[in-house]
């Protein structure tokens, strides 16, 4: 189910990050192109954070119409936006505060709100308004930007969740037991999956074995279950990362 991955693999982080911010500037280009603005999730995470850097400089920061551009995240935890571990904190502090996009096409996950579940609901309400889906419809992001963690969790869809059977909601309330930080909201699969375009960006020698695990089909984690079905599945990786792929697996 869903398209076979493409696979990038260049030579170390920085070349990731540039490679990353070039296919966002392209999706953005595009889409604004054919239906007037870019619909974007952002991922969490460290892996992000060089590319959001780079886009906020030359050239890519101008490439991208910032006035056509509206912003989502795919996960978030259960924080206020100014603390140390909030997603939208570290897009804003590396792009969305460098960048001319309004704020009112800046729209993050109130990881901050007393109850989760209400949270998440409220979010779901917030996508079908941005994108004008009816009720039973999915949001079709023209872009999803995904980490993806050792153990194989993809936003804050992680091993044996019971949010990976998840079939209506877009967006719900998860508990990570292992994490620092339980309390979690994300986007599902359907969402992620009812993608355009969706993007793993991957780096670090401690990524190997479970690319290997994903691209490989030998383990049915969370990201293996990341399939856009119509869409496009791309994997950028770096050579540390792809170090364990077949020429197979890397395309």
């Amino acid at each position: 189910m869903g398209s076979k991955p493409t696979v990038t693999i260049v030579p170390d982080p920085d070349a990731l990050a540039a490679t990353a911010a070039r296919l966002i500037a392209d999706t953005a280009a595009d889409a604004i192109d054919a239906r007037g603005r870019f619909m974007w999730a952002l991922a969490g995470g460290e892996t992000p954070r060089s590319t959001y850097a780079k886009l906020a400089l030359p050239p890519f920061r101008e490439r991208v119409d910032w006035h056509r551009t509206w912003v989502f995240f795919g996960d978030e935890r259960a924080v206020p936006p100014d603390h140390p571990d909030s997603n939208y904190r570290m897009a804003h502090e590396t792009l969305l505060g460098k960048v001319p996009i309004p704020a009112a096409q800046v729209l993050r996950i109130h990881g901050e709100a007393p109850d989760s579940e209400v949270a998440a609901a409220e979010y779901a309400r917030v996508l079908s308004e941005a994108f004008g889906t009816r009720r039973g419809e999915l949001p079709r992001f023209d872009l999803v930007l995904l980490g993806l963690g050792v153990d194989g969790h993809a936003a804050s869809l992680f091993p044996g969740s019971p949010v990976l059977r998840e079939i209506f909601r877009a967006v719900a309330a998860v508990h990570v037991a292992a994490a620092s930080i339980p309390q979690r909201l994300t986007l599902t699969l359907p969402v992620l999956n009812a993608a355009a375009r969706v993007v793993f960006l991957v780096a670090g020698p401690e990524k190997t074995k479970v690319v290997k695990a994903v691209l490989g089909e030998r383990a049915i984690l969370p990201a293996a279950m990341v399939r856009p079905d119509p869409g496009e599945l791309v994997w950028l990786l770096d050579r540390a990362a792809a170090a364990q792929l077949s020429a197979a697996e890397s395309g």
